[in-house]
């Protein structure tokens, strides 16, 4: 995929399921059941792989936990924004952070000066 984002991307390592999607008006996809790997993430979203076709446009709900700090989950709701066909039925997708509260930005700083990414870091 082609390098999109504004913010520096830090590659991670998370599981994910995507059980449900939905629009701003209203529409929703319903027991999806995506499993999908997060690639990277940044201030500004996440990138990830599924072997699941997901509609561009769409939102879901992510529990992101990026340390064994049970108190570092970021709770967010991420947009698919682009998605390309990665071979082997694997299609990677960039996604952006929808209402993300500018409190969580320590996280980032944090994973920029390359020190855990909790809230006691």
């Amino acid at each position: 995929m082609n390098e999109k984002r504004r913010d520096r991307r830090f590659p991670v390592k998370l599981e994910l399921e995507v059980s449900s999607l939905f629009k701003q008006d209203n529409i929703k996809a319903e027991n999806i059941d995506a499993p999908i790997t997060v690639v990277d993430i940044s201030k500004g979203g996440i990138g990830f792989h599924s072997k699941s076709s997901l509609p561009i446009g769409y939102y879901f709900n992510a529990c992101l936990q990026l340390t064994d700090d049970e108190n570092a989950k970021l709770y967010c709701v991420v947009k698919i924004i682009r998605s390309a066909d990665l071979g082997q039925g694997i299609t990677g997708y960039g996604c952006e952070f929808v209402g993300l509260a500018p409190v969580f930005s320590y996280i980032f700083e944090n994973l920029e000066a390359g020190m855990p990414a909790g809230p006691n870091s």
